[in-house]
């Protein structure tokens, strides 16, 4: 089966074009992971959805055939966290730390990932090895060739496609709890109700640093996503009221010095804490934003005296 059918669905033009069904949809991206499609079919039908802006679903149609096409490829976990952030403007992945604090409470996280266009300091392979024990992270190239190639199209068309969505939705390890990081505020509400008609009943979702899953923590931080399968929307209130940029691109943050004690730095730490309370409410370890941020700092204040339990 050809491309071509799903390509007029969407280019037809004014008045005859319209959105692809889910099954449709599911059905052109199975053909695409295959390698069954024209590249120029593909690329025509990627950029024809940037430019008119992708629906529900269409976005759980992409998500559910790329899930059939690589299913079985992690072991389970308690936590997806994807990672799929670009850019220069992005400092030292914080984030890690934060990731490494929830194991530390005992849920298995999986990440997964691929970044571009990043300076040295803002690696989060190169900062990985400070992530610790317990924090398992694939990368995109590892889990799905076929994914990986659609996200590199980036290169060839100068833009990001829909592809950026449908990994942080990929879930790849079939937990039941997500995180997801955005850079655009407007699709915090199309992932949550992709997520929905893809079954997933837990997800929080914000806006954070440079599209990661990191809070900013002299901001109040609107959630999205699901809880028990309900839409919500909450407020995490500001944990500091330092007004300054989450990242300055000439400023490096020593993540392992950070973790170990050596280096003293009140808003890295905020960042750390208050990222894993987000993470800790979204798996409900405890009711309430404000438990999971008294939560953090315990963990934060314990983390070498649980690293020598665990020894």
């Amino acid at each position: 089966m050809s491309l071509a059918p799903f390509v007029r669905i969407v280019a037809r033009g004014a008045g005859r074009a319209r959105p692809l069904t889910l099954h449709e949809a599911q059905e052109a991206m199975t053909l695409i992971l295959r390698g069954d499609a024209a590249p120029e079919a593909v690329g025509a039908l990627l950029m024809v959805l940037r430019l008119r802006g992708e629906t529900v679903e269409e976005i759980a149609g992409f998500t559910a055939a790329l899930r059939a096409h690589a299913s079985g490829t992690l072991p389970k976990a308690d936590l997806d966290w994807p990672s799929y952030a670009a850019g220069r403007s992005r400092g030292a992945p914080v984030f890690l730390l934060a990731a490494r604090l929830v194991t530390q409470a005992g849920y298995r996280v999986s990440m997964h990932g691929w970044n571009s266009h990043q300076s040295a300091s803002a690696s989060v392979r190169e900062a990985l090895g400070r992530a610790g024990a317990g924090v398992m992270y694939t990368p995109l190239e590892t889990l799905s060739p076929a994914a990986f190639k659609l996200l590199r199209l980036r290169d060839t068309f100068g833009l990001r496609s829909c592809i950026n969505t449908v990994l942080r939705l990929w879930n790849p390890s079939q937990a039941p709890v997500s995180v997801q990081g955005v850079f655009h505020p407007s699709y915090r509400s199309l992932q949550a109700q992709a997520a929905d008609l893809l079954g997933q009943r837990d997800l929080a979702i914000i806006k954070g640093g440079g599209g990661e899953f990191e809070r900013h923590p002299s901001k109040d931080i609107a959630i999205y996503g699901l809880r028990d399968g309900d839409h919500i929307k909450e407020t995490a209130d500001a944990l500091l009221h330092d007004v300054r940029r989450l990242h300055d691109a000439g400023k490096t943050v020593d993540l392992r010095g950070l973790w170990h004690g050596s280096v003293k730095d009140e808003f890295a730490t905020a960042t750390v804490t208050g990222t894993a309370a987000l993470a800790l409410w979204a798996l409900k370890a405890a009711p309430t934003l404000t438990d999971v941020d008294h939560m953090a700092r315990g963990l934060w204040d314990a983390r070498h005296q649980t690293e020598s339990l665990s020894a």
